[in-house]
């Protein structure tokens, strides 16, 4: 009993030495108290560096989250595999935007004590000022939330666009970020491109809705050649060829008559899109080969020149021939020359 009674004399004894302690460091802590929670105003913007502290917390919290969250969710979109992946990657940038943007209103609100009002205001008067150098930054980051919500391209799209020289690029999209598109080369070089560059040009998307399609290989044959046996003789060229689909099955288009030549295509399908360079040229290889055992023969470009009511002088030493009087190299009437 009376050690039980003493063991809470002695607690209370240092509860009161701990309470003194803390009173006093109370009190010293006053003016950094003073100092951290004083307010400073700047136009319409009331701020104290407890307040700024504050709001910075807010937004790396907002950022933690973000990143949290989209793990979370990609993590549960993983076990679906009926969700496209395109699907994906808008559902988890939209959540991106949305949490930082509530994270950096809530930061504004609480750092600065914003006024909503008034930074509409600001932003609209600013806009007036600098419109002009931003519209082009403004259009790439409005195409951009066209493009995740409209997606007439989605990350993994193999896509042909023109380049600044005039060129076309070609390249499978990699990311799709809020000002830029990403595009990876076959040649594994990285071609930024801004979003608007999809939003208001033409381009091809190879792997739009499906990733079948169809790739055109022209050839042309004399006409001296027989044109089934050229059909044959593609449709062979197209056999074993790798990424080529079984179904649909090659076919021979006869085009047209050419000035020079009889002009087919050859059609094949893929759903290997990023492969239609190395497709087209292996079928371009075995054609090559074919056509040479088959004894077809792709022509060359030809050109008739008449010359009507002159003279032509033969100079052997150089091999050029001149106008000229030469009594022994005059002949009158039309001269024919082929040229290959």
């Amino acid at each position: 009993m009376v050690g039980g009674l003493a063991r809470v004399t002695f607690g209370f004894a240092l509860w009161q030495q701990d309470e003194n302690v803390l009173q006093r460091l109370w009190r010293w802590t006053a003016p950094l108290r003073d100092y951290v929670n004083f307010d400073w105003k700047l136009g319409n913007f009331v701020f104290s560096p407890s307040s700024l502290l504050i709001g910075a917390l807010v937004m790396l919290l907002a950022v933690v989250v973000s990143r949290y969250l989209r793990a979370f969710i990609e993590g549960r979109m993983a076990r679906h595999k009926f969700i496209d992946p395109g699907v994906q990657f808008t559902v988890l940038r939209l959540v991106h935007y949305v949490v930082i943007t509530i994270g950096v209103v809530t930061a504004l609100k609480i750092g600065v004590q914003a006024d909503f009002t008034s930074l509409a205001v600001i932003f609209t008067a600013l806009s007036v000022g600098i419109g002009f150098g931003l519209q082009f930054i403004a259009g790439d980051i409005a195409a951009g939330f066209i493009i995740l919500f409209e997606r007439p391209v989605r990350v993994g799209d193999f896509v042909t666009i023109p380049g600044p020289d005039g060129k076309l690029t070609e390249g499978r999209v990699q990311s799709i970020n809020l000002r830029t598109t990403v595009v990876m080369t076959n040649d594994h070089i990285a071609a930024i491109v801004p979003n608007s560059k999809f939003a208001n040009q033409n381009f091809l998307n190879w792997s739009y809705r499906e990733r079948r399609s169809r790739i055109s290989v022209p050839v042309g044959v004399s006409y001296a050649a027989d044109a089934d046996h050229v059909t044959r003789t593609l449709l062979r060229a197209a056999e074993g060829v790798q990424f080529l689909l079984d179904e649909p099955k090659p076919s021979v288009q006869f085009t047209e008559f050419g000035d020079s030549s009889l002009n087919f295509r050859l059609l094949v399908w893929t759903d290997r899109p990023r492969r239609h360079q190395v497709i087209r040229s292996a079928i371009n290889y075995r054609i090559r080969r074919l056509f040479l055992e088959e004894g077809i023969e792709i022509p060359s470009p030809q050109r008739d020149i008449n010359l009507r009511g002159g003279t032509l002088r033969f100079e052997p030493k150089s091999g050029l021939l001149a106008a000229g009087d030469d009594a022994e190299a005059q002949r009158d009437g039309e001269v024919a020359t082929r040229e290959h």
